[in-house]
This record gives structure tokens, C-alpha cells and sequence, in this order.
């Protein structure tokens, strides 16, 4: 079944945002993979291209929960101009940076600190609108889309940034991203308010708390958060991604960044079935055990095309993972804790990459990057088939249960609040 584009049609504000992001992600997609290109480059390290995770890692954990509180107190449209404008600054950094004789490569760590940070203000605000704007039955329809404009992104961007850093250099791919932002800027701009609930807890310490004891106490949560986190620390590759390529020459890299993202978008252009499956769970599991499989393919081919083949499979499996984790969390969280747990989630979804190309990067340097690779898939394996013994309630999670559940809640808190 081909993919549902409902949402873009009864939805202005989502049309918006889904067309301004389209284009601000193909820029930013640009830098992702610059940066750890222009660092393999000045430190013929793969450990220091890993390290980039730890960077990112410690601000975006930080601000994630702060985020997420303030997604639930605030005008979320706030949040986006916000955290837009200070990105954009960033990337502006970069351009600087790489223009100089000699790029710093303390440079590099602080920027992409400051982005992920940054990324974990907005991200929750992003995710907590998506349930404002378009109705909760098209969220997986929602979940597609996003992948699509994800994937538009992560297979074009890449190719066309490794070859204009092996022709032209890293200034002008950061030049791009900075202008592409344009769009992302005029997209916040224009969407309407949307303002926290009259209810809302205050964005404070206590709030974050009530957040993650509610995540705790669903174990369908917490096994969306646990799975991924599980199959990135261990199969995440792409921080050996430019090691790989120097044997290859160094347009090369672009394609296998690309490659995951080509069997992304086959996932999200062929979504529509996803739609009829309610073990979303079960789904979840499965695929994230199928992606450690690819990951060890990838991590035994000798040769290049077939190396990107396994590659896309494993992002095949990879976006089918997302797009249910996705579903899962929008229709079944309420309102009130929406943009708190969206903090949770950014984590979990980025904790595993961020971490897992440090773990990557650290593996082959003492051992070698076919062991990093092999491993790594090995123990995602491992790692899914343990979770999914822990966790039987999401193991058998039914997504029209969770629909229920969250109409349920919301409706004694509504009861709750008219009484008081």
C-alpha cells in the first residue's frame, strides 16, 4: 500500500512545517556528514570522529528533559523560532570555522554540542505540536511523512556533500545548510500559536520527575525507549563511515551515508500496511532484530556495492522500527505529558547513535573496523532477544488498547479538573 498523505491535505500548519523542514534538512543533512568527515581529515582518527557522539551526547541529554518541560508550559511555535534561530548561528560558526587556514577542531566539538543541545529544546516542542495539529487517527500516516522528509534528505544530502567536500571543500557545504535554513525560519514563523494548556505544570524539576515516572510505569514505553537504544549503542556504524571510505576514495563516504537512508525511504514509500498492524510492540522488536542482521552483512562484505546493499537494508528495518515507536508514542500519551515524554524519546532515539558511534569508533581503534562493525550487530541481537524476554507487556502491546487508555486518561483528568 503506497504511502497516505492525509495529513499534508487537512492541515496547514503541518504542511508548513513538513515543506520548511524538506528543505532546512537537506541542509542540515550537509553538516552531519561534513563534520565528521572535516574531522577524519584533520585527525586520521576514527576514535575522534566517535568522540563527536560523546560531545553531542552530554548537552542534548541535558536540555532534552528541560525541553520537554517547557514543551508542556509554553507556546511550543516559541520553542521552534527559538531553538531555529540558534541553530542557524551555529551552522554560521561552522562556515567560519572551515574558512579558516587551519579549522579548529575544538571548533567542531563545540558546535556540535551547542546543536544537539539546541535539538534537545526543540525536538520535544516538535514532536508534542504534531497531536495538536493533526488529528491522532492519521499519526502513523503523520509517522510516514516525517520519514520521507527525513529520508528526501539523508540520501540526496549526503551523496552531493561528499562530493563537493572532495571537489570544493567543507566551507561550501556549510554554506548551503545555512541557507537552506531560510525556510525552517519562514515555516515557525507562520504557523499558528499553539499554547500550553490552562492545566500545564510548570516547567520545574518536580514536572520532568512526574514525566519520567510516567514513562517508567508503561512498559510499552519504556520498551520503545529500550530497543532503540539497544540496537544504536551496539550496530550504529556511522562513525567508521569515513574510514571505510578512504579505501574507497572520498566521495565514497556520501553513498554510505545514503544507503541506510535509501532503505529508509523504500520503508516509508511502502508504509501503508503499517497501518492495518496494531502488534506494534511485536514490530518494533523484530525489526530492530532484523537491523543488527544487516549490520553484520554490511560488516562481513568485501565488496562495496553489496556492502551499501546491506546497508539499505538495515535502514529498511531501521524507519519500520521508527515508524511504529512513533505511532505508539502519539496515540497513546495524553496531551499534558505529551512534550515531557517527547524529551524521553529524543534520548532514547538519540542516545543510542550519539553513544553507539563513540562505542563504534573506540572498538576499532583497539581492534579493527570489520570487528567494531561485527560485533556490534551480534550483540544488537543479543541485546533485542534479552529486552524482549524482560518485557512481555510490550511484547504483547495492542495499539487500539493504547488509543483507549489514552482517551480514558485524559477524560478523568478532565473530571478531575471540572471537579476541583
Amino acid at each position: 500500500m503506497l504511502l497516505d498523505i492525509t495529513p499534508l491535505k487537512i492541515s496547514r500548519d503541518y504542511r508548513l512545517l513538513f515543506f520548511g523542514q524538506l528543505v532546512s534538512f537537506f541542509g542540515s543533512m550537509m553538516s552531519f556528514v561534513v563534520v565528521p568527515i572535516q574531522m577524519y581529515q584533520l585527525t586520521e582518527s576514527s576514535l575522534m570522529v566517535g568522540l563527536i557522539g560523546v560531545a553531542e551526547f552530554v548537552p542534548m541529554f541535558v536540555l532534552a528533559f528541560v525541553g520537554g518541560a517547557l514543551a508542556d508550559a509554553v507556546d511550543r511555535r516559541k520553542m521552534l523560532r527559538l531553538t531555529e534561530v540558534g541553530q542557524t548561528i551555529v551552522t554560521a560558526i561552522l562556515l567560519g570555522n572551515s574558512l579558516l587556514p587551519s579549522p579548529k577542531i575544538w571548533v567542531l566539538f563545540v558546535c556540535v554540542g551547542i546543536h544537539a543541545g539546541l535539538s534537545g529544546l526543540q525536538r520535544p516542542s516538535f514532536e508534542a505540536l504534531i497531536p495538536r495539529i493533526v488529528p491522532l487517527e492519521y499519526m502513523t500516516a503523520v509517522s510516514a511523512l516525517n520519514s520521507l522528509r527525513y529520508n528526501f534528505g539523508a540520501i540526496l544530502s549526503p551523496v552531493i556533500a561528499g562530493f563537493l567536500v572532495a571537489g570544493f571543500g567543507a566551507s561550501v557545504a556549510y554554506a548551503i545548510d545555512l541557507f537552506t535554513f531560510a525556510a525552517s525560519l519562514v515555516a515557525v514563523w507562520l504557523i499558528r500559536a499553539v499554547p500550553p494548556a490552562a492545566d500545564a505544570d510548570r516547567p520545574n524539576l518536580d514536572s520532568i520527575k512526574k514525566g519520567f515516572r510516567y514513562a517508567m510505569s508503561r512498559q510499552e514505553l519504556l520498551g520503545t525507549y529500550l530497543i532503540d537504544i539497544n540496537a544504536m549503542l551496539f550496530g550504529m556504524p556511522i562513525a567508521l563511515f569515513p574510514a571505510i571510505a578512504a579505501m574507497y576514495g572520498g566521495a565514497s563516504v556520501g553513498f554510505l551515508f545514503s544507503a541506510i537512508a535509501v532503505g529508509a525511504l523504500v520503508a516509508s514509500l511502502t508504509s501503508g500496511w503499517a497501518k492495518t498492524v496494531h502488534r506494534h510492540g511485536l514490530a518494533i522488536t523484530l525489526a530492530a532484530g532484523l537491523w543488527g542482521a544487516a549490520i553484520i552483512f554490511f560488516g562481513l562484505s568485501n565488496n562495496f556495492y553489496l556492502a551499501l546493499f546491506f546497508l539499505g537494508v538495515a535502514g529498511f528495518f531501521d524507519m519500520i522500527s521508527g515508524i511504529f515507536r512513533s505511532t505508539v508514542w502519539n496515540q497513546t500519551i495524553p496531551n499534558h505529558f505529551r512534550g515531557r515524554l517527547a524529551g524521553i524519546e529524543m534520548i532514547s532515539y538519540l542516545t543510542g547513535p550519539m553513544l553507539g558511534n563513540a562505542e563504534a569508533g573506540i572498538v576499532a581503534h583497539y581492534f579493527s573496523v570489520k570487528t567494531s562493525i561485527v560485533s556490534g550487530g551480534i550483540l544488537t541481537i543479543i541485546g533485542t532477544i534479552i529486552l524482549a524476554v524482560l518485557l512481555p507487556k510490550f511484547i504483547a502491546y495492542d495499539g487500539r488498547e493504547g488509543l483507549k487508555r489514552k482517551e480514558i486518561e485524559e477524560a478523568e483528568r478532565n473530571n478531575l479538573l471540572l471537579a476541583n
